[in-house]
């Protein structure tokens, strides 16, 4: 990614908080904290520690960020406390393991500024000297990234990525549930539910640094991600789930039920009496599920119309006036 420098003062009046999310990264978080502070100075850069049995708080706190405690284990539940107990204009949430450009934080919240935007996903650039990517996570975030984009009409390139930068509207009309590394599923499909502004810029992405082990956990992560967008499309296109349900059922209806149709109006009789109850019984639990879509739909518009004025009742991110500007 081609960088342009950022002067020093071009974020003066705004309060920019960086949250770290940390488990037992005391070889690269030192790293991730300085390149913040030298990169965008007067930012507060708070590093939660997620439980860690190494020095990460104490190595942390050297280094010059604020040092806070998250109990529960799992990412989500870091990013759920953190959007809950900081206030800030502009947030920037980036992984403590030091595989994201950290410089490149200035030209991020340059980027939101200059839309507005209300959230920036930083889309990792694969080098292939010094990629971090493994084979089965690039090809597994390459679904997800098409299966999201097809489940929500939106298209997304990296849902995955732990680099986006966010407005203050956006983090405090956010309802996290995850617990874990969906995370960043749930930050995805938040910001497509309600249509905001938003923009996709290209990262630097590197391996970690020697002695540093990564906490992915590929299968069981995968799988709570797929769970995860399972339960986004039942609460959040309930409509399309249930109706294609009730158009199943009633498929297999009109597959069991044709020929007996076909039989009865020949002799008038019944053949295959249980097969008839069951097309019957088909028929209205595929009614019954269309119905259900629809009252569900009318719970998902209403939910949808309070997130939006949640949302709405912050202004957008911008620059502090100024004497000169006025």
């Amino acid at each position: 990614m081609t960088q342009t420098a950022t002067p020093m003062h071009a974020f003066e009046g705004l309060d920019i908080a960086a949250i770290v999310p940390c488990y037992n990264e005391e070889v690269a978080v030192a790293n991730v904290v300085t390149d913040l502070l030298d990169a965008v100075p007067g930012m507060t850069v708070y590093v939660y520690d997620n439980n860690s049995s190494d020095r990460t708080a104490e190595v942390a706190a050297a280094a010059g960020a604020v040092v806070r405690t998250e109990l529960r284990k799992g990412k989500g539940n870091v990013v759920r406390r953190a959007f809950a107990d900081i206030d800030a204009d502009i947030y920037l949430l980036i992984d403590g393991d030091d595989t994201y450009d950290a410089a490149a934080a200035p030209q991020l919240i340059e980027t939101l500024l200059s839309g507005p935007y209300d959230h920036l996903l930083g889309v990792r650039t694969e080098d292939s000297d010094t990629s971090a990517y493994r084979p089965g996570h690039a090809a597994g975030n390459r679904l997800f990234n098409r299966l999201i984009s097809r489940l929500f009409g939106e298209p997304v390139t990296d849902m995955l990525s732990g680099y986006r930068v966010f407005s203050r509207r956006f983090v405090k009309s956010f309802p996290s549930l995850s617990r874990e590394f969906e995370i960043e599923t749930e930050l995805t499909v938040h910001a497509v539910n309600l249509r905001i502004p938003q923009i996709e810029v290209p990262v630097g992405f590197r391996d970690r640094p020697a002695g540093s082990e990564s906490k992915l956990r590929t299968y069981h992560d995968g799988f709570r991600i797929l769970r995860l967008i399972g339960g986004l499309v039942q609460y959040e296109r309930p409509l399309a789930l249930f109706s294609g349900i009730g158009a199943l059922f009633m498929l297999i209806a009109v597959i069991l039920g044709v020929p007996l149709l076909v039989t009865f109006a020949d002799t008038h009789e019944v053949p295959r009496l249980p097969t008839a109850v069951l097309a019957t019984g088909l028929v209205l639990v595929g009614v019954l599920s269309i119905v259900v879509g629809l009252i569900v739909n009318g719970i998902l518009r209403l939910r949808q119309e309070t997130a939006r004025l949640t949302y709405l009742r912050l202004p957008p991110v911008s620059r502090p006036r100024t004497s000169a500007s006025r």
